[in-house]
C-alpha cells in the first residue's frame, strides 16, 4: 500500500487513526492501542504479499527474545548469533543470486535460486533492529512486552523506508498519556508536512523522472548520449532520487506526526552541501547514522590512526553501497564515496596542518565548494542508477563530452550569428531522430528542482522543528516570510489545503507510482 495511493488516504490512514484515539481516550482501553497500530502496520504490510508478514513476525519474535535475554544478560556470542541471523536472512532474500551469479560468472557454472523475492522494506526492518541488539547489549534499552517491540519494528509509517529509529527514541514516546489524546495542532502540522512530501514525490520527484529514464534505458540498449542528454538524464536523476526518498520521508514523519509522534529527519538539503563529509550529515541521516555508531566506530573509527581511518572510510561506504542493492554498480557507487570522504578529510588535516583554514571562508570559495561537491555527487549517482556498468561508462562519457555535442539542427536558429563560432567549438547542428533532451520544457523542469533544492528551506526548517537546521540570515532577509517559514497564515492554509485536493484528483486518474528506495 502507497502513502499516495488513494486506498491508504481514504481507508487505512482515516481508520488507523480512528481505532487508535477511540482506544487511547479511555484508561481501560488505551493498552489496546499499541496493539491495534501494530495489527494495522501488519495489514498495511501485508497489502503487497501476505506471505511475506510471516517473515517479519518472524525476525521480530526471534530478535525480541535475544533482545531480551541480551537485557537480563549481555553476551557478545549472543550479540553475534543475533546479528549473524539477521544478517543471514537478508542475505538470503536480497544477496544469494547476486553473489552466486557473481560466482558463476567466475566459474562459468549456471548458478541461481530459483523463486527467491525481496521482501519490502526488509533492509530497513532489518538494520533497526540490530541497532536495537547492540543498545540491548550496551544496556541501553529499557525491558519492554512483546506488543511494544512488535511496534517499534512494524510502525508503518516508518516500516518500508525509514527513517531508521531507535528504539529509546521512539518508543518512550508512546509510554506517554498525552500520545493517546488527539491534538488538532499535531494532527494539522503532520498532514501540512504529509502534503510537502506528497508534492515533491507526485509533482518534483515524478514530473523529472520522465527525462531520467529515457536516457539511461538507451545507455543501457547500446546507445551514446551526447553531452546535453547525458547531463540531462544524470541531472534528472539526481532530482529525482532526492525528492522521492526525501518525499517519502516527510510523508513518514507527518503520518507519525498525526499519531502525536516525533520520528528523527532523514534529510536536512543535502544538496546544499559544500563537502562531502558535510554531504553525508544531511543525506538518509538515520543511515548515515547507523553506519557510523554500528560500523565505522567498532571497526576502530578513526582512533588507530590516518591509515585505518581511511580503510575504515572505505569499508563502511563499500558496505553501505551494497546494502542499497545486490549489484556491483552499487558498491562502486559506494568505493565513489568512499574515496570521497578519504580526500575531503585528507584535504581537511593538510589545510590544518598548513594553516589553511580561515575562520570563514570567502562566498566565492563556499560556491566553489559547493559547486565541486554537487558535481562529484552527480557524478556517482551514475552507476547508482545505470543497470550496467557499460550503461554507466557511456553516460559519464557522454557528460565528459566524448560522444560528442549534438543538438538538432533547429535549434541553429535560437543562436544566430553564434552558430558558427559554437561550429568552431565543437557543436553539431543536425538532425536525430530520437533527441533525449526534451529542450525548455526539460531544461524548465530541471530549473525548478534545482531552485527549490538549493534555494529554499527544506521541510523542518520551513516548520521551524525542533532540532532544524537555522536559517541563513543573509539570504532569507531578501525572501518574502510567506515562503521562508510556515506560520498558519490563512493564505498559507488555503494554499496547502488546495494542493492536496489537486493531489487527491491527480491520484483518481492514474495509478500512483512507488518510491525509488522500495527497491533497495
Amino acid at each position: 500500500m502507497l502513502f499516495h495511493s488513494l486506498e491508504f488516504l481514504l481507508g487505512f490512514l482515516p481508520v488507523t487513526l480512528l481505532g487508535f484515539f477511540l482506544l487511547g481516550r479511555r484508561e481501560a482501553t488505551r493498552r489496546f492501542a499499541p496493539l491495534w497500530l501494530v495489527a494495522c502496520s501488519l495489514f498495511f504490510y501485508a497489502w503487497w504479499n501476505p506471505p511475506f508478514v510471516l517473515l517479519l513476525l518472524a525476525s521480530i519474535l526471534v530478535n525480541y527474545a535475544i533482545g531480551q535475554r541480551l537485557l537480563r544478560r549481555p553476551s557478545r556470542a549472543l550479540l553475534t548469533l543475533g546479528i549473524a541471523l539477521d544478517l543471514a536472512v537478508i542475505g538470503y532474500f536480497k544477496y544469494v543470486n547476486f553473489f552466486l551469479g557473481t560466482l558463476g560468472a567466475l566459474t562459468g557454472a549456471d548458478l541461481v535460486v530459483a523463486g527467491v523475492f525481496l521482501p519490502l522494506g526488509i533492509s530497513f526492518f532489518t538494520f533497526q533492529q540490530i541497532a536495537y541488539l547492540v543498545d540491548a547489549h550496551r544496556g541501553l534499552v529499557g525491558s519492554r512486552g512483546l506488543v511494544d517491540y512488535a511496534l517499534f519494528v512494524s510502525f508503518f509509517p516508518q516500516l518500508i523506508a525509514g527513517p531508521i529509529v531507535h528504539h529509546g527514541e521512539m518508543m518512550p514516546q508512546f509510554r506517554e498519556s498525552a500520545t493517546y489524546r488527539p491534538r488538532p495542532d499535531h494532527f494539522a502540522l503532520g498532514l501540512a508536512i504529509f502534503t510537502f512530501g506528497l508534492v515533491k514525490k507526485v509533482i518534483v520527484a515524478d514530473g523529472v523522472a520522465v527525462y531520467a529514464t529515457p536516457v539511461f534505458d538507451a545507455a543501457l540498449a547500446g546507445r551514446d548520449p551526447t553531452l546535453l542528454e547525458a547531463w540531462g538524464g544524470a541531472l534528472a536523476y539526481t532530482f529525482q532520487l532526492y525528492f522521492d526518498f526525501s518525499g517519502y520521508s516527510d510523508m513518514a514523519i507527518g503520518l507519525a506526526r498525526m499519531f502525536n509522534i516525533r520520528l528523527p529527519f532523514n534529510f536536512d538539503s543535502p544538496y546544499k552541501a559544500t563537502d562531502i563529509v558535510d554531504f553525508w550529515r544531511r543525506w538518509h541521516m538515520t543511515l548515515s547514522r547507523f553506519l557510523r555508531d554500528y560500523l565505522y566506530i567498532p571497526l576502530g573509527g578513526s582512533r588507530k590512526g590516518p591509515v585505518r581511518r581511511y580503510l575504515n572510510l572505505m569499508i563502511t561506504m563499500l558496505l553501505g553501497g551494497l546494502w542499497h542493492g545486490a549489484a556491483w554498480t552499487f558498491v562502486v557507487w559506494g568505493g565513489l564515496h568512499g574515496l570521497y570522504l578519504m580526500i575531503a578529510h585528507g584535504w581537511r588535516a593538510l589545510r590544518a596542518r598548513l594553516g589553511w583554514l580561515p575562520e570563514r571562508p570567502s562566498a566565492w570559495g563556499r560556491f566553489a565548494a559547493w559547486t565541486l561537491t554537487f558535481l562529484a555527487v552527480v557524478v556517482a549517482w551514475v552507476p547508482f542508477r545505470a543497470e550496467s556498468f557499460e550503461a554507466a561508462g557511456r553516460i559519464l562519457a557522454g557528460m565528459a563530452g566524448l560522444n560528442g555535442i549534438v543538438l538538432p539542427e533547429k535549434f541553429a536558429a535560437l543562436f544566430g550569428p553564434l552558430t558558427p563560432l559554437l561550429g568552431v567549438l565543437g557543436v553539431e547542428f543536425r538532425y536525430v531522430p530520437d533527441f533525449l533532451f526534451r529542450g525548455g520544457e526539460e531544461a524548465l523542469w530541471l530549473a525548478g528542482a534545482a531552485a527549490i533544492a538549493f534555494l529554499l528551506p527544506n521541510t523542518q526548517q520551513w516548520f521551524r522543528l525542533e532540532g532544524a537546521r537555522p536559517l541563513d540570515d543573509r539570504w532569507w532577509r531578501f525572501v518574502p516570510a510567506v515562503l521562508a517559514r510556515f506560520d498558519a497564515r490563512p493564505a498559507q492554509a488555503v494554499a496547502l489545503g488546495v494542493t492536496a485536493a489537486v493531489l487527491l484528483l491527480a491520484l483518481v486518474s492514474e495509478a500512483p507510482r512507488e518510491f525509488l528506495y522500495f527497491q533497495f
